[in-house]
């Protein structure tokens, strides 16, 4: 079994979305790790804020698999993949980790590149997976999240339940 670890974000409909989005993961994956939903700003464009989570989940499944299906679960809520990469979302499904791969030499942004520089996503990830370390670094989510610059990023754990 390989550890996935993926990060959500929706800034359209956000609640249906991310609850949706956890659903089907579930359906696929099984048992999910979750960590707190946060409430960022849009970045890069000028839009709604954002809601951005990461699961955790443990796969027997192959990258290429895991993609594919992630790219079926964002069209069936609506996503519609154009040039822009900064643009407003009913639902961003990225892969951050597929064990402890560094996939960067084979075209992949394995550790995604995000964990590096994006609140949205280092936050969540050192709350479900603290001393887990980076692949590339080394260094434990939590110490990345302790030495973190913020640059101005806003951060607020948002008031979601999945109760709901």
């Amino acid at each position: 079994m390989t550890q996935l670890v993926l990060s959500i974000g929706s800034n359209i409909d956000r609640d249906r979305h991310i609850r949706y989005a956890v659903a089907q993961l579930k359906a696929v994956f099984g048992e999910l790790i979750i960590s707190p939903v946060y409430e960022t700003e849009a970045v890069g464009f000028n839009g709604p804020d954002f809601y951005n989570l990461v699961v955790v989940a443990q796969t027997n499944m192959g990258l290429k698999a895991i993609i594919t299906r992630l790219q079926t679960i964002e069209a069936n809520a609506g996503r519609i993949r154009g040039e822009k990469s900064c643009e407003s979302r009913n639902l961003d499904i990225d892969v951050l980790l597929f064990g402890d791969a560094d996939l960067r030499k084979q075209g992949r942004n394995i550790p995604r590149d995000e964990i590096d520089h994006a609140a949205y996503v280092l936050q969540p990830l050192a709350d479900v997976l603290p001393q887990m370390r980076h692949p590339v670094t080394g260094l434990s989510f939590q110490s990345m999240w302790a030495a973190f610059n913020w640059d101005a990023q806003v951060l607020v754990q948002a008031k979601f339940t999945f109760d709901q």
